[in-house]
């Protein structure tokens, strides 16, 4: 059934992930890192998303200068694709 004709649910699929090979297994996985996972929680980070993978979105966009401005824009959709493929991305600056 191509794509486009998919009849639309409500609920996502929830995928399972092995995280074992992962680097932010040693964040998210195991009793130990317990306080570790509270500082994403305090983020407002879901359990669900905690335990998908971690991908980071770099983005050097900044106010000082307009040729940057649009960055921020294109981090959101970079960011909005990595949802879609069931990551959980984290943005940060260079």
């Amino acid at each position: 059934m191509p794509l486009d004709d998919r009849p639309a649910t409500k609920t996502k699929a929830k995928r399972k992930f092995d995280k074992s090979k992962l680097p932010s297994r040693h964040v998210t996985e195991g009793p130990e890192r317990a306080p570790h996972r509270s500082y994403y929680y305090a983020m407002g980070m879901t359990e669900e998303e905690i335990h998908q993978p971690l991908v980071g979105v770099a983005t050097c966009w900044n106010e000082a200068a307009p040729c940057n401005i649009a960055l921020q824009r294109q981090a959101q959709v970079v960011k909005t694709g990595v949802k879609k493929g069931g990551g959980t991305p984290r943005e940060f600056t260079t």
